[in-house]
């Protein structure tokens, strides 16, 4: 650090510790610490790191262009029937996102409802019996789980999501990253909301 002399650090409010950041501000670098726990953070995080790196005409472009497209993803799902989901961030050990996470905005954008947004933490460990018990209808996770990530929950066959065939993986890289990317992962998780109501109604017509 001391041989690059940096003009500038750029910390994650959520994925640095403070101390780390105290010690090298004490140090005298310039730390600058962004924060993209919610969806509005991330048009404020561009729009800063614009202005710090003189790009801010740039950055608010990108910035209004993502407003814009979580908007419309919400004005298309307006009217969509509410649905149940469980985002499963990781298999072993069971962890999910509370409310207060950017991926559960996207599943409300979406129509959609997170059994587990009145937890504590924003990313909570969990029971396989407390999944059970709050009978999600949509298993969401990321692709870099892969297919076996929904192998436990295929044991319980009565569970709403497995009886409907609604396990969808979303693409990692785009939304497991704050950045303009993950409009590409809200389209996912509306595309798979959308898909596993179809799926739902099938059933219950059936």
């Amino acid at each position: 650090m001391t041989l690059l002399q940096p003009d500038l650090l750029l910390s994650w409010e959520t994925g640095t510790p403070r101390h780390v950041v105290d010690e090298l501000r004490a140090r005298g670098y310039r730390v600058e610490v962004i924060s993209t726990t919610r969806l509005d953070d991330l048009p404020r995080a561009l729009v800063k790191l614009g202005t710090l790196t003189g790009r801010e005409g740039n950055a608010r472009a990108v910035a209004e262009e993502f407003v814009s497209g979580i908007d419309a993803l919400a004005e298309a799902a307006v009217d969509a029937e509410p649905i149940r989901v469980f985002y499963q961030v990781n298999t072993h050990p069971l962890y999910t996102i509370n409310g207060s996470h950017y991926l559960s905005e996207l599943i409300e954008v979406c129509g959609g409802t997170n059994i587990f947004a009145d937890l504590s933490g924003i990313a909570p460990l969990i029971s396989v019996e407390s999944v059970l018990q709050r009978e999600p209808e949509v298993i969401l996770a990321s692709s870099d789980a892969g297919s076996e990530a929904f192998d436990e929950w295929r044991r319980w066959s009565d569970m709403a999501a497995i009886k409907y065939g609604n396990e969808f993986l979303m693409p990692a890289n785009e939304i497991g990253r704050a950045t303009p990317r993950l409009l590409v992962g809200a389209a996912a998780v509306c595309d798979a909301l959308q898909e596993g109501r179809k799926n739902r109604r099938g059933m219950i017509d059936d």
